[in-house]
C-alpha cells in the first residue's frame, strides 16, 4: 500500500488529535487540569513531571532531535505502568497504537490511574527482558537517524578506502531519509541471513520520499554512501551483477545482428560452451526484449524499493548541474580538470625482463589488494596501483606500463549502452548531471541518457514510438526533473563499478557520509601476523 505525501500528512494530524486527546483524559485522572493537555512543550513537562513522576532532565532527552522519537515512546510505556498495566501486551498495544491506547486510558471507566506505583519485583527474566527491548530500540533509533556502521566488500575505493576498513557513517550529514518500508526486522537490509530471496521486509507499507533538512549539501570529491540505482531489480543468483547488464548480455547473445564490440563483450563473460547452450535454448528468429525473457526464464528476478537497494561507497565527482567529461583518465568538471584522489588506482601491466614474478610476500607488503590482481600471460600480471606503488615496483627492475582504452574506442558495458555515445572508462562524455528544476530538449537519440531517471527514478511511463517520445501518453519535447542528481566513480577508477556504467544516483539513493575508518583489518593476512590488523587506519577520519 503506496502513502501519498497528503495522506501521510492526514494521518500524522490525526494521530498528533488522537494523542492530545489521550492526554486530555490522563491530565483529568491524574488531577491536572485537562487544557493544559492543549499547551506544546508544556504539555510534555507536565507529563514527565506530574503524570509520571520523572526527573527534569528526562524534558531535555524529550527535545534532543530523534532521540524524542525513542523518549515519546518510553514516556508512553511510563504512563501504562500509572495504569497498573505491567504485561509486554499492554506495551506492544499502547507501541503500536499509542493513538488509539492513549485515549482508551484516559477515557475508559475500567481504567485507573494510580499516582504512586506499588512496589514491583521484576523476576530475573523480566529484568532481561525489559534491558533487551530498551537497548534494541535505542539502538535501532541511533541507526535509523544518526549513524550506522557499514563495512568495505570490494576493492572500486581502494587506495582512499580498503577491503576491511569499518566505517560510521552520519546520516545526519545529508538529512535523514525516512525509510520507504517501515515495516521491516530491525537491523537486517534486505534478506534474512542464510537465505537470498526471503525478503527481511514488508511491502504493505510504503512511504514518499522524504529526508529531514541536510547539515551540509554534497560537494564534489565527497565520499557518499547510497543505495544502488541499478538494484531496483535483482538476479537472485547473481546479486552481485547488475540486472540490466545481464539482459543487456543476453540480448546480444541471442541478437545475431549485435555489433562487434557487444559480442566481444559477452564472450569476454560467458564461456563458448555457456553461449552455445543460450542459443539452442532459445533458438530461433530474434526480436526486442528476447533476452530479458529468458533473464526471466533462466533466473529468480525480484525487486526491491529504494531504500533496501545494496549499499555502495563512492565518491561524488559530479554534482547536480555539473557539466562532466573524462578525456584520458582525468576527469573535468564544468571545463576544469577535477581535483584527484590522493590514492587514486588505475590498471598497469607488470613484468620483469627475466620473467620473475611480483612474489605474495612484496604483494602484501606493498598493501596490493588481491582482487586487483589478474593474469594476463605467465610473464604479465595487470595490477591496479596507485602512485606510490608503481614507484616503489619500478624500482624493484619491474616494468610498469598503464592501461587505457583509446578514443571513440566503444564500450557496451558504458552508460548509456548506445553506439551513439561511443564512451569508456578512460574517455566519457561531455554531459551534464540533472538538477532538479532542469528542463531538457528531448530527442531520439539522446532520450538513453534520460530514460532510467524519466521511468525508474521519477515513477513515468515512457515510450518511444514512430520516432515521437511519449511520456505519460502525451507527446513531449522536453523534460524537467524533479529531483537533483550525482555522478559517483571509485576511486580505483579501472576496477569499479560506477556512475560510467550505470548512469546517476538520484538524491533519494543518497544514504549518508562516512566520517570515519573505526576498524580496518586486512582479509588477505592471517591472524597474528603483522598488518593483520591496520592499526594507523584506525580511528582516522573520512577525507571529503
Amino acid at each position: 500500500m503506496f502513502i501519498s505525501k497528503t495522506a501521510l500528512c492526514i494521518i500524522c494530524i490525526i494521530f498528533l488529535i488522537c494523542t492530545h486527546v489521550g492526554l486530555w483524559g490522563i491530565f483529568r485522572k491524574a488531577g491536572l487540569a485537562p487544557w493544559k493537555s492543549l499547551i506544546p512543550f508544556y504539555n510534555v513537562w507536565l507529563w514527565i513531571h506530574d503524570v509520571i513522576h520523572k526527573k527534569w532532565w528526562w524534558m531535555l532527552l524529550f527535545l534532543v532531535p530523534f532521540l524524542n522519537i525513542f523518549m515519546f515512546f518510553y514516556i508512553v510505556w511510563e504512563t501504562i505502568h500509572h495504569f497498573n498495566k505491567n504485561g509486554y501486551g499492554a506495551l506492544i498495544l499502547g507501541t503500536l497504537f499509542f493513538f488509539a491506547y492513549l485515549p482508551y486510558l484516559g477515557f475508559s471507566k475500567k481504567e485507573e490511574y494510580i499516582a504512586k506505583l506499588p512496589e514491583w519485583k521484576k523476576s530475573s527474566a523480566r529484568s532481561w527482558g525489559d534491558a533487551l527491548i530498551f537497548a534494541v530500540a535505542l539502538a535501532y533509533i541511533i541507526r535509523l537517524c544518526w549513524f550506522e556502521l557499514y563495512t568495505i566488500p570490494t576493492s572500486s575505493m581502494e587506495s582512499s578506502l580498503m577491503v576491511g576498513d569499518f566505517l560510521t557513517v552520519s546520516k545526519l550529514s545529508y538529512g535523514v531519509r525516512i525509510p520507504n518500508t517501515p515495516v521491516a526486522i530491525p537491523f537486517i537490509h534486505n534478506t534474512l541471513p542464510k537465505t537470498q530471496s526471503v525478503n527481511s521486509y514488508s511491502k504493505i507499507i510504503k512511504l514518499p520520499y522524504m529526508r529531514t533538512k541536510a547539515l551540509r549539501s554534497i560537494k564534489n570529491n565527497d565520499v557518499v554512501v547510497f543505495n544502488y540505482p541499478d538494484g531496483d531489480t535483482v538476479v537472485v543468483e547473481r546479486k552481485a551483477e547488475s540486472y540490466y547488464a545481464i539482459v543487456r548480455e543476453f540480448e546480444a547473445m541471442l541478437n545475431p545482428n549485435a555489433s562487434v564490440e557487444e559480442k566481444r563483450d559477452v564472450m569476454g563473460r560467458y564461456s563458448p560452451d555457456m553461449i552455445h547452450y543460450f542459443q539452442t535454448k532459445y533458438a530461433g528468429a530474434y526480436y526486442p526484449g528476447k533476452g530479458r525473457e529468458a533473464v526471466w526464464k533462466e533466473y529468480h528476478v525480484i525487486d526491491r524499493p529504494v531504500d533496501k537497494r545494496e549499499n555502495y561507497v563512492k565518491r561524488c565527482i559530479a554534482v547536480a548541474g555539473d557539466e562532466l567529461k573524462i578525456v584520458d583518465k582525468q576527469v573535468y568538471i564544468n571545463g576544469k580538470a577535477a581535483e584527484n584522489p590522493k590514492r587514486m588506482q588505475f590498471a598497469y601491466f607488470v613484468f620483469h625482463p627475466n620473467g620473475m614474478q611480483l612474489s605474495q610476500k612484496k604483494r602484501k607488503e606493498l598493501n596490493i589488494n588481491e582482487e586487483d590482481a589478474q593474469r594476463v600471460d605467465q610473464y604479465t600480471v595487470l595490477y591496479r596501483l596507485n602512485k606510490e606503488q608503481c614507484d616503489k615496483i619500478r624500482k624493484m627492475g619491474f616494468n610498469v606500463e598503464v592501461y587505457q582504452d583509446s578514443l571513440g574506442q566503444y564500450d557496451p558495458a558504458i552508460f548509456p549502452h548506445s553506439p551513439d555515445y561511443p564512451w569508456n572508462k578512460d574517455f566519457f562524455g561531455p554531459v551534464t548531471v540533472p538538477a532538479k528544476g532542469m528542463t531538457v530538449n528531448l530527442n531520439t537519440k539522446n532520450i538513453v541518457l534520460y530514460e532510467q531517471i524519466i521511468r525508474q527514478y521519477e515513477g513515468n511511463t515512457l515510450e518511444v514510438k514512430d520516432g515521437k517520445i511519449i511520456i505519460n501518453g502525451k507527446e513531449v519535447k522536453q523534460y524537467t526533473f524533479k529531483m537533483d542528481y550525482y555522478f559517483m566513480m571509485g576511486d580505483n577508477r579501472h576496477n569499479s563499478a560506477d556512475s560510467r556504467f550505470w548512469g546517476f544516483v538520484p538524491e533519494d539513493h543518497v544514504v549518508g557520509h562516512p566520517s570515519m575508518v573505526w576498524l580496518s583489518v586486512d582479509k588477505y593476512k592471517s591472524f597474528g601476523e603483522k598488518g593483520k590488523v591496520r592499526w594507523n587506519r584506525m580511528f582516522k577520519r573520512v577525507k571529503m
